[in-house]
């Protein structure tokens, strides 16, 4: 005769999730009803690339810190690398935003909400642009 373990429940005096989801899961995503999957991981790989281009923005300024020294000045290099490690710490934190937001219209049946962190991404992008085009154009 085999012994079979009882599977552990929630902690006395606490409800088992109807849902079958996570505390966290129920903490972010509160309400409506489980989306199509296809459309949950398609908002996941929106936010790997997301996070991709916030790696990217990070290793250029450290790269740009570490080994510019003789291309720019000491101001503008530390200035340029510190907005795209801004850039980045943004972009990062924005992914998660847009994760958490498109996940719960997805849920609730809403339209999917601008991506306010594209903005952010192209006008960073755009005066970084200019301030090394500047000191390629003066060197």
């Amino acid at each position: 005769m085999s012994q079979q373990r009882a599977s552990p429940g929630p902690p006395e005096g606490e409800q088992p999730p109807v849902d079958g989801r996570g505390r966290l899961a129920r903490l972010l995503l509160p309400g409506g009803e489980e989306p199509d999957p296809r459309v949950t991981l398609a908002n996941e790989r929106t936010f790997l690339a997301w996070i991709r281009t916030a790696m990217a923005l990070l290793a250029g300024g450290i790269a740009l810190e570490a080994f510019a020294v003789d291309v720019f000045d000491e101001p503008a290099r530390k200035a340029v690398a510190v907005m795209l490690i801004a850039l980045g710490m943004l972009v990062s934190g924005g992914a998660f935003v847009r994760w958490v937001g498109v996940e719960r219209a997805a849920r609730e049946h809403q339209p999917i909400p601008v991506p306010l962190i594209a903005p952010v991404l192209g006008l960073g992008g755009a005066l970084g642009a200019v301030v090394v085009g500047y000191y390629i154009l003066r060197g």
